[in-house]
């Protein structure tokens, strides 16, 4: 079938369907032309790059008086997106500096200048350390007000201050004060600054460093780092190779997918649905960048495909009965369920199989058999998620804003995505992990509201206008009588209290290893940059584009 004619043809031609006017896609078969089995690498490349690393992790193993020109390094290092190779160093170093810079929780005998202190701040916190922020009281007048006097020339002070206050946790009123006053003032004074100087300030102001992803940071930052005239080259040239290695790396990994989904000829059998596989290729990249994640890259990306087109059969393009039928075939999770299913639905089925079995079969060759029960509980529950909202809709219920987002945490299908995350994470994800994960932690909880919330504000308009279970915002502009404006207020209110409370669960000690906690991190960073003004995953002529060509078809210049 060619066309959404002939899939009608499966049913009543009277049927009402809400489909959407989706776009195809930008990129076509670009990505194709790199698909193949192995990569080599330029070996001269590899061994370059394996010499200047071994010489900027003897700078950070360096003993030296004060530890400024270190925490200077480190952040430049993680900035530059090399961190990954410098992780148990830069652990190492970060914690004599805490012991020894940190007493009770307080910074102290340190720099006093606002820079030093607010990446220091950053730094420490990053890495699961609490630190206080009263030590940027020394910031302040007489008055207990942020000192205009004091920083309104340290352009550099600010913007570090700025990206230190991303970090904070509930209770930290000198950070929401630090952040209000940074803004205002950064705000007032880009377009007096240098050339230079206005590019950092407006990128940080339009994407803060801790919700950023990490790949977009570093080569931003390459950029940015270059024109330093105090930068180490050694270290730019290291990031430079790094980032193009790993580039051809992706290109691979996006060329192979999108062969795949070619071979799936999904365009024409659910045409219906939003062509976008360089769009999921993105967002596996973005939960983990790091070489050794390519099978997990890999999993993800196929289940962002399957949600993607679930998601549109859903909201867009199933009948009421049709999903009904297709629910049911999902709890009973067997092949002989297909013949009960219009032919779309099958094509759809199989395919929710075929990955089911990929997964089995890894979990079993790995020894973690266990992992696929995981997944398929919570692949139930999603599908259940969904179809209670495919009733919303045909029922014309509009839920209170609370019944909303419970409901969304099986239709989001949040745990099952974290859960497709861990699969490709090896012998370091126990069943605890996948235990911990599925009894909804306050983390988990937290970027569950922030992607849900954060998807809400920017598609409900154009999803109301062909017909769609009511979003955050119309169930609480409904709930309390209140304009959209008003409601997506009280939505973003939301999503900064997420973050306090993702950040807080980052702190040591832990309930899981990090590795797990900067998936969801990563996730919720996904969202903030997708989803930033508008839905650019959907619509993809915009900055997402920009993103994947700056990212997987541009090398950084040597």
């Amino acid at each position: 079938m060619s066309s959404i004619a002939s899939l009608n043809s499966d049913s009543k031609s009277e049927l009402h369907r809400n489909v959407a006017d989706f776009k195809p896609s930008v990129w076509g078969d670009y990505f194709v032309q790199y698909a193949s089995e192995f990569k080599e690498f330029d070996q001269n490349i590899v061994a370059q790059i394996e010499t200047r690393k071994s010489d900027v992790r003897n700078m950070l193993v360096s003993k030296i008086e004060k530890p400024l020109a270190k925490v200077h390094l480190i952040d430049s290092i993680i900035r530059l997106g090399l961190s990954y190779h410098f992780e148990d160093v830069i652990e190492e170093v970060l914690q004599h500096i805490y012991d020894d810079y940190v007493k009770n929780g307080e910074i102290t005998n340190f720099e006093d200048n606002l820079c030093s202190l607010a990446v220091l701040f950053r730094l420490l916190r990053q890495q699961g350390l609490y630190v206080s922020p009263n030590v940027f009281n020394k910031f302040k007048d007489e008055k207990g007000n942020f000192s205009e006097r004091l920083l309104s020339s340290d352009v550099e002070g600010m913007l570090s201050l700025y990206e230190a206050t991303h970090i904070m946790v509930h209770g930290e009123d000198i950070l929401e004060e630090a952040l209000a006053f940074t803004t205002t003032h950064l705000e007032s004074i880009v377009n007096q600054l240098s050339y230079s100087y206005a590019i950092k300030v407006k990128h940080s102001l339009r994407q803060t460093l801790h919700k950023n992803l990490p790949r977009l940071e570093a080569r931003n930052y390459i950029s940015i780092y270059e024109h330093d005239p105090s930068h180490d080259k050694n270290l730019l040239i290291l990031a430079k190779l790094d980032f193009n290695m790993l580039q051809s790396l992706y290109q691979k990994e996006f060329g192979n997918l999108c062969k795949w989904w070619k071979e799936l000829d999904v365009p024409n059998k659910l045409p219906y649905a939003r062509d976008r596989i360089v769009e999921c290729c993105f967002w596996g990249l973005g939960v983990y960048f790091e070489p050794q994640y390519s099978q997990a890259r890999k999993m993800v990306t196929k289940f962002f495909v399957i949600a993607t087109l679930i998601d549109d059969t859903y909201d867009a393009y199933g009948t009421i009965d049709e999903l009904e039928l297709f629910t049911m075939a999902i709890k009973r999770w067997d092949n002989s369920c297909l013949d009960n299913l219009p032919d779309y639905m099958k094509f759809l089925y199989r395919t929710i199989l075929d990955l089911y079995e990929e997964i089995q079969e890894d979990m079993k060759n790995e020894g973690r058999v266990y992992v696929s029960n995981y997944y398929k509980k919570e692949f139930i529950k999603y599908i259940q998620g969904m179809m209670t909202e495919a009733r919303w809709l045909t029922n014309n219920y509009k839920p209170t804003p609370e019944e909303y987002i419970c409901v969304s945490r099986e239709a989001s299908g949040y745990v099952l995505l974290n859960i497709t995350c861990y699969i490709g994470m090896g012998d370091s994800a126990i069943e605890d992990i996948f235990k911990w994960v599925s009894n909804w932690p306050k983390i988990v909880t937290a970027a569950n509201v922030l992607c849900r919330i954060k998807d809400d504000i920017v598609t409900s308009e154009f999803e109301q206008k062909r017909g769609h279970v009511s979003s955050f915002v119309e169930c609480y502009m409904e709930q309390y009588e209140i304009s959209r404006q008003a409601a997506i207020q009280e939505g973003q209110r939301r999503i900064v209290d997420a973050w306090k409370d993702m950040n807080e669960e980052c702190l040591r000690p832990t309930k899981v290893p990090m590795p797990f906690l900067t998936r969801i991190l990563n996730i919720c960073r996904v969202m903030e940059v997708i989803y930033k003004d508008k839905d650019n995953f959907t619509n993809t002529e915009g900055e997402l584009k920009t993103f994947i060509k700056a990212l997987l078809v541009d090398p950084v210049p040597i």
